[in-house]
């Protein structure tokens, strides 16, 4: 029985990586995935899946009209692998929920838990609420504890707490922090 699947973790886990990994397992065991992610991110250019330790793969993009039960009807694959997946609506994490059960073909989603002032993201959300399986990656924060918070900094790294929930940047932009370092 194929599931839909969401793995989240805070800022620079590794979920783009560990995307990537899925879809090259599939592959070597001849196997066709299809790779989506958001159109919002274009941190690498625009239709990449790009990992911190230099992996990039060109991928097909998502936006927020996308309708995915249209999007899917004639994809034939082993494995449908969405990174970026916080920025799904919940119209679309339903629809994908519906094509996991109705095509019995697994949809893999990568993605954060929360912004940076530690509210949802509508696609995580849904997510969440939706998905079979549940998995966190983890990272650590600097004072060593399990990061699972974001937090948004300024080009000398101190920390904005104001702001629109979407603004695409890595490790100059976002730090991963714990819940204490996150209120402090």
């Amino acid at each position: 029985m194929a599931k839909l699947w969401y793995r989240w973790a805070a800022m620079a886990a590794g979920k783009s990586t560990s995307a990537l990994q899925v879809a090259k397992n599939y592959e070597d065991n001849e196997q066709e995935v299809l790779l989506l992610t958001s159109d919002l991110d274009d941190r690498d250019g625009r239709g990449f899946i790009s990992s911190r330790i230099g992996i990039r793969r060109e991928a097909h993009t998502f936006t927020a009209q996308t309708n995915f039960l249209e999007r899917l009807k004639d994809v034939s694959v082993a494995c449908v692998i969405i990174d970026e997946a916080q920025f799904l609506s919940l119209e679309q994490v339903q629809q994908l929920h519906r094509w996991v059960h109705t095509r019995n073909i697994p949809v893999m989603c990568f993605g954060l838990r929360s912004d940076f002032k530690g509210n949802p993201f509508p696609g995580s959300a849904a997510l969440l609420t939706l998905a079979d399986e549940l998995d966190e990656i983890r990272t650590g924060c600097r004072c060593g504890k399990k990061a699972t918070m974001n937090i948004r900094v300024d080009e000398e790294g101190k920390r904005i707490r104001e702001g629109d929930q979407v603004l695409i940047g890595g490790n100059n932009r976002y730090r991963s922090v714990c819940a204490r370092c996150f209120y402090s």
